[in-house]
């Protein structure tokens, strides 16, 4: 089972902004702060893959936004949906700004072969009705601690 992985509005509120200094919360709290919560829902599940499913990987990189997770999260982690080789060509750019979450999820998993897999994000713009049971929608503000998600969580990791 893999689970699409968004940061903002999921592992702490929505409201970052990319500076010079590196990510701003622009909220009270701090950045990840609910992700020790995610490690100790998965812990039981070792089974349980993440593909990073934001844009932390297009303005970051792929390893130093994996390296901002916990380590019990960093492991469990095999890509993200997007690639530094898409910033080679301008068509992979403008079609990744132009693409859903779910768009840009569903073209993971026909490259990866993957069946088993969910998302947690803030945003379900674009999300089609065939797979809208597959995405755990959290308020952007409350992120994994939106009443009802931990229990819709632990129904998919069952």
């Amino acid at each position: 089972m893999v689970l699409f992985l968004d940061f903002d509005g999921v592992l702490h509120p929505d409201g970052v902004y990319m500076t010079p200094e590196g990510p701003q919360l622009l909220s009270s709290g701090y950045l990840f702060m609910w992700a020790p919560i995610l490690e100790k829902e998965l812990a039981p599940f070792p089974k349980i893959k993440i593909v990073l499913s934001t844009s932390w990987v297009r303005r970051l990189d792929f390893s130093r936004a994996k390296k901002r997770l916990p380590l019990g999260l960093q492991t469990r982690v095999i890509g993200s949906t997007w690639h530094s080789s898409m910033s080679k060509t301008w068509a992979d750019q403008v079609w990744w700004d132009q693409t859903s979450r779910h768009g840009q999820i569903l073209r993971y998993i026909a490259r990866a072969n993957i069946s088993e897999w969910f998302a947690i994000d803030d945003d379900a713009e674009g999300w089609a009705c065939t797979n809208r049971d597959r995405l755990l929608l959290t308020n952007p503000n409350e992120g994994l601690i939106t009443p009802g998600l931990l229990e819709e969580l632990r129904i998919k990791l069952k």
